[in-house]
């Protein structure tokens, strides 16, 4: 069985390494050499390979290839995970919240042992809250056992994190949250980008960048304009290449306030959150039009940011930079099947480096990617 899997990009070729579940991108010899490595040949006969293929002196030659196979074995060295035992657990009676949400024809029902456990989810899905149910389709149960954050799906352990990593855990409820809305496992999804995603009914752009570069505020005027929203910083993408929609609410910060006060004028009154460890104070906006139906492919990548001395500029940036920018904030299935998806996904679709403080010319623009019109 392969551990890695090698794919060409412009001048270079990225890597997958199957037990570590991670990229790299490398010169082609480097992965000439791991390819050679994966297929067990032993270190002379690849050496004597390579000295026919690198110009160098051997002693150069050598140690290369002795870093390609640590990095090689590093990468697909298991790491050995602590096995936790849901009996081990004793569920809660009592909590500080118990919030239903109405989400696409489903009841949930999560039970939020702490005011911090609330914090963390309630505020993006407030607008999709009902009444207390008697009845309902899932029982999501959030709950602390010591320095972790616990968290059971219908009685079923799901998994515990370090309070540290509150971001692994939400990403774990958000990824439950789509398995139960579209009724997909987990092995059905191909991945999922810390991104903002608007559609024109047919097809969907892909918005990415560092936080506070303004994904959200561009995804929030444009959803004002026509444009649906598919999601804002959680977006699902099965390994048929579909991208569906996520119902949490638009994360608007207090810098954004004016630009979108006069489209959106139920800001003014929308509860304002304090997040001190991120240093952010952010308001919440519910999406417009939200359709459960759509199952849109992706035109581009656009990578965007706000600048207040760039009116609009917008290039094609190669897929190396790209694809470097992509990954550290996406969670890609480790499924070998879906890594090849995803990898041919990425290498199709065109990307764009959008910079703007003009919000009419950024809307024009993003209408003429939809239109081949660039």
């Amino acid at each position: 069985m392969n551990k890695v899997v090698v794919k060409k990009i412009e001048d270079k070729e990225i890597v997958w390494f199957k037990n570590s579940n991670s990229y790299l991108v490398l010169e082609p010899i480097a992965a000439a050499i791991l390819l050679k490595i994966n297929k067990n040949n032993s270190l002379e006969e690849i050496k004597t390979w390579a000295f026919k293929k690198i110009t160098a002196p051997k002693k150069v030659v050598k140690k290369f290839i002795e870093d390609i196979f640590l990095l090689y074995t590093v990468n697909n060295t298991l790491k050995k995970e602590v096995q936790n035992n849901s009996g081990t657990y004793k569920i809660p009676t009592k909590y500080y919240s118990e919030k239903y949400y109405s989400i696409h024809n489903c009841i949930f029902k999560i039970q939020f042992q702490t005011g911090f456990h609330l914090l963390k989810i309630h505020p993006i899905f407030a607008h999709l809250e009902t009444e207390s149910q008697n009845k309902f389709h899932f029982n999501y149960t959030i709950f602390d056992d010591k320095d972790f954050i616990v968290f059971f799906k219908n009685d079923a352990f799901i998994g515990k994190w370090n309070k540290n990593e509150t971001h692994l855990f939400e990403g774990k409820l958000s990824m439950h949250l789509i398995i139960d809305i579209y009724k997909k496992p987990e092995t059905d999804w191909m991945g999922v980008f810390h991104a903002s995603a608007i559609s024109n009914k047919k097809e969907s752009l892909l918005f990415l960048g560092d936080s506070g570069n303004g994904k959200s505020t561009s995804l929030a005027l444009l959803n004002a304009n026509g444009f649906d929203c598919i999601a804002d910083d959680f977006v699902p993408i099965d390994n048929k290449k579909n991208m569906y929609t996520y119902p949490a609410a638009m994360s608007i910060k207090k810098k954004s306030l004016k630009t979108l006060l006069p489209v959106y004028p139920e800001l003014k009154n929308a509860v304002e959150y304090h997040f001190k460890k991120m240093n952010k104070t952010v308001r919440y906006l519910p999406p417009k039009n939200i359709n459960y139906h759509l199952k849109l492919k992706c035109k581009a990548l656009v990578f965007i940011k706000y600048n207040i001395e760039v009116e609009l500029e917008i290039n094609s940036i190669s897929k190396i930079d790209a694809f470097q920018q992509l990954i550290p904030d996406s969670w890609i299935s480790p499924l070998e099947k879906n890594v090849s998806v995803f990898l041919e996904w990425f290498l199709e679709l065109p990307c764009y480096q959008l910079t703007y403080s003009n919000n009419l010319k950024m809307i024009e623009t993003v209408t003429k990617i939809f239109n081949n019109d660039l």
